[in-house]
Order: structure tokens, then C-alpha cells, then sequence
């Protein structure tokens, strides 16, 4: 699988865009995809990047003020509904990344030596639990083309972003999780 011009995440072009090609976009889309609408989630890298004025970069989201980042994420339009502890949450992401993997997300992947070893690994980032991790190794094999040893076994086995090819999936997909909500509480 070629790695895709886009990912129809949201209704944005450009902001598909984005999440195809940069991986520190992507990582953060998924890290704000919490308790806010997805489609609204994943189009947050693009708002960062317009309101930096440039390519999102984890050195200077890291250094950011903490009380600026919480500015940018204030907006408006809001990046997310928790705009203090989304942005710190951004900025604990980045510094990983600039710690960890020499200030590149794409290493976070590209030299994991298999599904399980890259499953650890986005465990433990910030914000990135068990379902979000198996859920974004869902979109790294899917989507992206990402596909270490082993993927499928430990990517996600329930309707996720991951399944979502073009932008009315995500319809679908809030359509599947709300019933799946639904059935759990009866």
C-alpha cells in the first residue's frame, strides 16, 4: 500500500492532507480525539499549524508557554474542549517525541522492531491509553500503510477512526459507536 495523499478524517482537504503526510499531526488528531467529535479531533493539527503560522514542529510545541499553547487551543474556534489540559497534554506528547525520538513522530513507528514493540510504545505516550494505542496501529495499518509484523492481532478489533476510508464514514462510524454505547447500557 502507497502511503495516501489523504485521510478523509474530516471535512477539510487540507487538513486530510495534513494528517497524510506530517505523523506529528496525526499523532496529535488521535490524541485529541477524546470526548469531543472525532471529525472535529483530527482537524485540530490544522488549526495549530494555521495559528503557528507554520509546519507543526514537537521542539517548539514542547517549549511553547504554557499559558500561550492554552491561548491557541482557546481559539476561537476552540482546538478542544479542554483547551488547558488538551494543550499541556500536546505539549507532554511533543517533548516525548523530541526525548524519545529525535523530535520525529514518524520514529515512533518506523523503528519499532514489530506490532507489539510499536503497540508499547504508543501506550506510552501521554494521553495514548491501550484502546487509543490499538486504535492508532489500526490507522498506521490501514491508512497508512504501516504494517510491522503482527499488526492486525494487536490493532483494534471494534469500529474505530481506523476504519473510516472517506469522510462519511465518520457518520457511520458515531452511528455504530452510539449503538454499541447503547447496547452496553442495557
Amino acid at each position: 500500500m502507497d502511503k495516501p495523499d489523504l485521510l478523509h478524517f474530516t471535512a477539510s482537504e487540507e487538513a486530510n492532507r495534513l494528517l497524510a503526510t506530517d505523523g506529528l499531526a496525526l499523532l496529535i488528531g488521535m490524541l485529541l480525539d477524546q470526548q469531543f467529535p472525532m471529525e472535529r479531533a483530527f482537524y485540530g493539527p490544522q488549526l495549530l499549524k494555521d495559528r503557528f503560522g507554520e509546519d507543526l514542529d514537537a521542539e517548539r510545541i514542547a517549549l511553547w508557554d504554557p499559558n500561550a499553547m492554552e491561548a491557541v487551543f482557546r481559539g476561537p474556534p476552540a482546538i478542544h474542549r479542554y483547551p488547558a489540559s488538551m494543550g499541556k497534554r500536546t505539549q507532554d506528547l511533543c517533548r516525548v517525541i523530541v526525548e524519545e525520538y529525535d523530535g520525529a513522530a514518524e520514529n515512533v513507528w518506523d523503528t519499532a522492531a514489530d506490532a507489539g514493540d510499536l503497540l508499547s510504545r504508543l501506550e506510552a505516550l501521554p494521553g495514548f491509553g491501550v484502546g487509543k494505542s490499538r486504535i492508532f496501529l489500526g490507522v498506521l495499518g490501514k491508512r497508512v500503510g504501516i504494517r510491522p509484523d503482527g499488526w492486525e492481532d494487536k490493532a483494534a478489533d471494534w469500529p474505530s477512526i481506523a476504519d473510516v476510508a472517506v469522510f462519511d464514514d465518520v457518520s457511520v462510524l458515531r452511528e455504530q459507536k452510539r449503538a454499541m454505547k447503547a447496547a452496553r447500557k442495557s
